[in-house]
């Protein structure tokens, strides 16, 4: 059978992989899509989605109990049954019909199957009935399968079959009890929405929780997980594991301590879903991480791309996107024959991976935060200044909630005069976080902040509030 030519190849139909293509396309080119699974990938059906919608009944509930007039008509807790229909509509029952409309409408072709790369600008697709097609790139490769879940490899882990991300958000009912292997995002964010929904859930931390982010903003999600009744474990491993059959799993602990629990959810870790898609045969380790420039292609190549977790620059859906048109775009212009390096307002290149990343941990409270915390700006040398708010102070929280709780920070560059980070730790606070991300990409001066007059009553107000306490007769403000 002779092999199928396209323009552009895209190993993996999530939405990376969905934005290369589309891009591609409107550049001009053709473009087929490979896919082994649902079309959408892990974001649409076992993480950004359905936690978001597990998490989010609990959420209203709490914002509701938070205001006087509106906690006397809350009457009863959540409907479990309730909540997980609703993330059963978020996901579309796992059903990938509606995507696979939009891969049609956008003029991509799509292939089900496993993609793996075969040498240069050559991919084999094998279906589930073990049948092969050839495909042939003319122009790019991309390849965008993301990652999966690190499991330790604790004795007896694996045996008790834990859950991972996927099982944690799809599952089909609540347990009883619920033990978390790690305190980054996917664990917090599934600590918050079990503990909601009634589960018993016991937190087990190597060392900090949200340890990549700014200090108080862990802590203010420990205190309110514990207020919910999660029991954190903190500066402790699974020695070994074991679950007797149709029994609860028993952990034992490296402080001699052990726990029983219902389910097990190992969330200490993604790595790179690039054991079997063939990187061998164009001269990569399998099972690595690809290394790309921000053109997000492999050096030395000049038609092969790795865009999204993959390429490990930052493991979030949205920067994966924003890689995905960065490289859309530069596959067709450089198929055209264009400069690339020279771009407009750097089009082609993904040059905010490395210092204004916004991120939101949907916990309660929210923490939203975007570029360098305090602690890495002084580790880049940069001579920085720490200025914080306690955002309950701001008129416009004490409108949203009889009792907010909630922190503001935004890291200066004292030389430049410039927000080179900012963290927000409140409810609903994820709405705040455009602006910082704004402020920090468009290295927006100070002297220029205080123009931007933020509404009243709104907890926006904070910006005001941040600027006062950095102090208006700086050498950075308006004679």
């Amino acid at each position: 059978m002779s092999a199928r030519e396209y323009d552009v190849i895209v190993i993996g139909a999530g939405p990376v992989g969905e934005n290369v293509a589309d891009r591609a396309v409107q550049g001009g080119l053709s473009a087929v899509i490979v896919e082994s699974e649902l079309v959408g990938g892990e974001c649409s059906y076992w993480a950004c989605m359905p936690s978001k919608a597990l998490l989010r009944s609990g959420a209203a509930l709490r914002a509701a109990r938070a205001v006087d007039g509106a906690k006397q008509a809350v009457t009863g807790d959540l409907d479990v049954a309730a909540v997980l229909k609703r993330r059963d509509r978020m996901t579309h029952a796992w059903n990938d019909a509606g995507q696979v409309e939009w891969l049609q409408g956008a003029g991509i072709e799509l292939v089900r199957g496993h993609g793996a790369l075969a040498g240069e600008k050559r991919v084999v697709v094998t279906a589930d009935d073990g049948t092969t097609t050839e495909l042939v790139a003319r122009h790019a490769v991309a390849v965008c399968t993301g990652t999966a879940a690190l499991l330790p490899d604790a004795p007896g882990l694996a045996a008790i079959q834990p859950w991972t991300s996927r099982e944690a958000t799809s599952a089909e009912h609540v347990p009883g009890s619920l033990a978390i292997v790690g305190g980054g995002t996917v664990g917090v964010e599934m600590a918050t929405a079990y503990a909601t929904l009634g589960t018993h859930v016991t937190l087990l931390v190597r060392s900090t929780l949200l340890g990549t982010l700014e200090p108080f903003a862990g802590g203010m999600v420990a205190d309110a997980l514990r207020d919910a009744g999660v029991d954190i474990r903190f500066g402790v491993d699974v020695v070994s594991a074991a679950r007797p059959e149709g029994g609860k799993a028993t952990l034992e602990l490296s402080d001699g301590a052990s726990i029983e629990a219902d389910e097990v959810l190992v969330a200490i870790g993604r790595t790179p879903r690039t054991q079997d898609v063939g990187l061998e045969t164009v001269g990569l380790t399998p099972g690595s991480w690809i290394e790309v420039d921000d053109t997000l292609r492999v050096p030395g190549s000049d038609w092969l791309y790795a865009v999204g977790d993959v390429n490990h620059r930052v493991l979030l859906t949205h920067q994966g996107k924003y890689q995905a048109r960065a490289a859309g775009d530069v596959i067709a212009a450089r198929a055209k024959g264009e400069a690339v390096d020279d771009a407009p307002w750097g089009a082609h290149v993904a040059t905010a991976d490395h210092a204004a990343v916004p991120q939101v941990t949907f916990t309660d409270p929210e923490v939203a935060s975007v570029g360098l915390t305090a602690a890495a700006a002084e580790k880049a040398g940069i001579r920085a200044r720490a200025v914080d708010y306690d955002i309950s102070w701001v008129a416009g929280a004490s409108e949203q909630s009889d009792a907010y709780t909630g922190q503001a920070r935004m890291v200066v560059d004292e030389d430049r005069g410039v927000i080179v980070g900012a963290t927000f730790v409140g409810p609903d606070i994820a709405e705040l976080l455009h602006s910082a991300t704004i402020a920090v990409v468009g290295e927006v001066p100070l002297h220029r902040l205080w123009h931007a007059v933020p509404s009243y009553p709104t907890v926006s107000e904070v910006w005001l509030r941040l600027l006062e306490t950095y102090g208006r007769d700086s050498a950075h403000s308006p004679a």
